[in-house]
């Protein structure tokens, strides 16, 4: 692989990672930790993720639990999660805080999809960025005369393929999301 695509991959690997990240976020038809875990909480005058100021919890399919570490931060915590877009109203229960999601319907499902296919869009869009600007680098190259046209028509190959591999990784991601979305 050329030194200059190669160095790039890095980049593509980011951006794959986000969109694993940002997907995780999108409910399924079971509760998980990952749906609250970036919610952001501003407590004591700072502005943090729900994760390092609670533990989290789902011990049962439709329910998440949240345990503050500082009791504290308990009214900070319920704030947020009422402003953020996870559509379900936290319960406190003295220090602990529970979240009760209702069973998705069809019409949510397909919602969540939408929601998710921009998601990878979004994703996919990344990927043309960093693609670009890794074609700009070796366009440059050649016209430094550091590699030969040669050299440049294999870069740019080398590059169109992993960016195809790269984009068929995010269907993969999204393919795999979808379906936990509509599985009942």
């Amino acid at each position: 692989m050329h030194r200059l695509v190669d160095n790039g991959k890095t980049n593509f690997d980011k951006a794959v990672d986000f969109v694993k990240s940002d997907i995780a976020s999108l409910r399924t038809g079971r509760a998980v930790p990952s749906l609250v875990e970036k919610v952001p909480v501003e407590s004591y005058g700072t502005v943090s993720d729900l994760m390092h100021l609670a533990s989290i919890t789902a011990p049962e399919p439709q329910t998440i639990i949240i345990k503050p570490w500082d009791p504290g931060v308990v009214k900070d915590i319920e704030k947020a999660l009422s402003k953020s877009d996870i559509r379900v109203s936290p319960v406190v229960d003295g220090q602990v805080i529970r979240l009760n999601f209702p069973s998705l319907t069809e019409e949510t499902r397909k919602e969540l999809v939408k929601v998710l296919h921009k998601k990878l869009e979004e994703g996919r869009i990344s990927l043309r960025g960093v693609r670009e600007k890794i074609r700009e680098e070796i366009m440059s190259a050649e016209k430094d005369k550091t590699i030969s046209e040669d050299e440049k028509f294999q870069a740019l190959k080398e590059l169109d393929e992993l960016t195809k591999d790269y984009n068929d990784k995010i269907k993969v991601l999204g393919d795999k999301k979808e379906t936990e979305i509509m599985t009942i």
